[in-house]
């Protein structure tokens, strides 16, 4: 798919140049860091004051995603757009595409925005799902059960993240309250059969405009209450399903006619097939470990991408455990900090790269940050993890 990219948009932005982002959180921020480095300028549209990725940018045009007197206002600024998150406005990325340069385009945000079609834009490039059924009536969840059984989960169509947008069907007796929770008749829903996997991992591909793939290591990847907790780098995935994981991610990003980046969420079966999951066109949170532990981070491999410059061939550098920092962790951490827990860590071997990211509101459950941890022995991270006190 080309989305009004063309030859012209093929020529190189190059160092100097304005770099737009639509969203102005975490990602952005990162991306932001990242192209500063490389000798970029920065402005980011967001309805935050203070955002994050404005903390860092040139400029930061304060409004919601929706309001295209604003998008207009981004376009006049840049020489190129990107978005950081996939629930923006897909109208105003379409507009944003008539008036500057949007190499990931208006199409694929709406394929991402939306799970039945990404779900079929997955089958249509050759990977496999989980079995799933279109429901849009009570009737049609009670029949998708009979057809699939349970336990299964039922999502929203659009929206949700972080497990927001969906519940668990353990048993048949749960279905009417469910299907009204998530919006009743003529809610756009889907239910998934329960895949019994043995492990999560997630493949960061990238694609440029040229038709150039790449893709980093997978990570393996460990969730509590449907937030990503823990990626561990490398991960206990063997050599023949870490390549076929790159091959599907790779293969899903040509097929999409990707442009920068694209996470994409899969479930290792017991027999080792692989499940793709979920679609993410941009940097992802499992991807975070690319910024300490490679030779190119996801960050500066997306502007690459958006930018059409050579992509650089990743390459794991050391191990690395990835962890998140929500809104409860914040204090432990900043404590542990404080008392020079960072030489603990460095006696054992383990190097600590702590990345917050300038969130003024603290909340449980809230991404505020992330530390990678460097280690020649990623179980003895993974331990620490879990004994320090801080992620309890």
């Amino acid at each position: 798919m080309t989305d009004g990219r063309n030859e012209r948009q093929i020529n190189p932005v190059l160092p100097g140049a304005v770099i737009g982002v639509l969203g102005g959180g975490q990602l952005g921020r990162m991306l932001a860091l990242a192209g500063r480095a490389m000798g970029y300028r920065f402005a980011t549209l967001d309805p935050t004051v203070d955002s994050p990725c404005g903390q860092v940018a040139d400029w930061q045009i304060t409004a919601p995603y929706h309001d295209r007197e604003a998008a207009r206002r981004l376009a006049e600024r840049c020489d190129v757009i990107t978005y950081e998150f996939e629930n923006v406005d897909a109208g105003v990325a379409a507009l944003l595409e008539q008036r500057s340069r949007v190499p990931q385009g208006s199409r694929l945000l709406a394929v991402t925005q939306h799970r039945m079609r990404e779900k079929r834009a997955v089958e249509a490039a050759g990977a496999p799902v989980a079995p799933w059924r279109e429901v849009r009536r009570l009737e049609d969840l009670r029949n998708a059960v009979r057809e699939l059984g349970v336990p299964g989960v039922l999502k929203t169509a659009t929206g949700g993240y972080d497990g927001k947008g969906q519940r668990v069907i353990r048993t048949e007796d749960v279905l009417e309250e469910a299907h009204a929770a998530l919006g009743g008749d003529g809610a756009e829903l889907v239910y998934e059969q329960f895949v019994p996997f043995e492990r999560e991992i997630s493949v960061i591909a990238a694609r440029s405009p040229d038709g150039e793939t790449v893709s980093f290591p997978p990570a393996e990847n460990v969730h509590r209450d449907n937030i990503l907790h823990l990626s561990i780098v490398p991960g206990d995935i063997s050599r023949e399903i870490a390549e076929e994981a790159r091959r599907l991610a790779e293969n899903i990003a040509d097929s999409l006619g990707v442009v920068g980046l694209l996470g994409v969420e899969m479930f290792q079966l017991p027999d080792g097939g692989l499940y793709v999951n979920e679609l993410a066109p941009r940097p992802h949170n499992s991807g975070h470990y690319t910024m300490d532990a490679c030779n190119v981070s996801q960050f500066e491999q997306h502007l690459r991408a958006i930018c059409a410059l050579p992509l650089v061939k990743p390459k794991l550098l050391a191990p690395a455990v990835m962890v998140n920092v929500l809104g409860e962790h914040v204090e432990p951490l900043l404590t542990f900090l404080a008392r020079g827990g960072e030489r603990e860590l460095l006696r054992m071997g383990i190097t600590p790269k702590v990345h917050l990211y300038g969130k003024k509101e603290v909340k449980p459950k809230r991404k505020m940050g992330h530390v990678n941890l460097l280690t020649d022995a990623p179980e003895a991270a993974v331990r620490w993890v879990q004994t320090c006190g801080i992620w309890t």
